[in-house]
Formats: structure tokens, C-alpha cells, sequence
């Protein structure tokens, strides 16, 4: 039973992981575009791009605390 159990907190971290490094990389890749497409608009959209990766983050934040419940927790 401990395989499965440690299996499963290892793929939760895994994908929860993954996915929002891509997502970050994506939007970083983004706003560097737009900026230099219009650098005047540059305060809103590093503005915006923050209040992104800080709910993207999150996500990662919240597969690591599901991942440690799966684990720890009978």
C-alpha cells in the first residue's frame, strides 16, 4: 500500500508541477512580446503578468499540499 500511496504523491507533484512551469513560460514569453511590441503599456502589463504567475504559482503551491495529504495522511 505504501507503493501506490508514494506513486500517487510523486505523479500529483509531477503534473502539478509541470504544468504550471509551462504555463509561466508562456506567459513570461508572452508579456516580453507585448512589451516590445508597446513599451509604453509596460507598467500594466508587468502588472498583470505578476497577478498571473502569482495564481499560477498557486496551483504548483496547491499540488504540493495534496501531494503531502496523499502521502501523510492515512
Amino acid at each position: 500500500m505504501e507503493i501506490s500511496r508514494d506513486l500517487i504523491a510523486g505523479l500529483t507533484m509531477a503534473i502539478g508541477g509541470i504544468a504550471p512551469a509551462l504555463s509561466i513560460g508562456r506567459f513570461v514569453a508572452a508579456a516580453m512580446e507585448a512589451v516590445g511590441r508597446n513599451p509604453e503599456a509596460e507598467r500594466g502589463i508587468s502588472t498583470n503578468l505578476i497577478i498571473a504567475l502569482a495564481f499560477t504559482e498557486a496551483i504548483a503551491i496547491y499540488a504540493l499540499v495534496v501531494a503531502l495529504a496523499i502521502k501523510f495522511v492515512a
